[in-house]
């Protein structure tokens, strides 16, 4: 019994076709969830070529959680070799400016306790709300990215808007 073509991604119109379709969400995904510090752009593009390297183990209609997966162990594993990075290094950007040290202090506190307060959100409730409130995908959108049900998207934006409402007031 030979395998058709079709049984696995080795073609190139599949694999650009594929390429096409889920780059953009996989970028927004990893972006969302680690940060810009973590490179997603590169992450995405290890993640296509390992596909590309496995080619022939993947079917078409797995290629997006293989993607996926890949490029979530790839940011994973830069995480931790940021942490071992950051604990052998102190680094202190120096910023200059000639706006008035309260107001540069206040916006720095609003930030941090905002920024806090997204990190302190479940990685789904960060993903989704993410997804929704920066880059303005509907829910249906966010559902199919994720695979859960539409209404599993609302209850993780609607619960990190309360999370986020409830800390960042303390600020007023």
């Amino acid at each position: 019994m030979s395998k058709s073509i079709n049984d696995n991604v080795c073609s190139e119109s599949i694999y650009s076709a594929i390429f096409k379709k889920y780059s953009t969400d996989l970028h927004n995904f990893l972006y969302y969830k680690f940060g810009e510090n973590f490179n997603p752009k590169d992450k995405v593009q290890e993640a296509f070529i390992k596909l590309w390297e496995n080619c022939s183990k993947v079917t078409p209609d797995k290629a997006k959680s293989f993607l996926f997966t890949v490029a979530n162990n790839l940011m994973l594993n830069e995480h931790a070799h940021q942490k071992v990075v950051l604990k052998y290094q102190a680094t202190k950007p120096k910023h200059y400016t000639n706006e008035n040290p309260e107001f540069i202090m206040q916006g720095n506190e609003y930030m941090d306790t905002l920024q806090k307060a997204i990190e302190n959100l479940t990685d789904a409730q960060r993903t989704a709300f993410l997804m929704n409130r920066i880059e303005g995908k509907k829910h249906k959108e966010i559902a199919e990215i994720l695979n859960i049900s539409t209404k599993a998207v609302e209850k993780r934006i609607y619960g990190a808007l309360k999370i986020l409402k409830e800390q960042v007031e303390g600020l007023k």
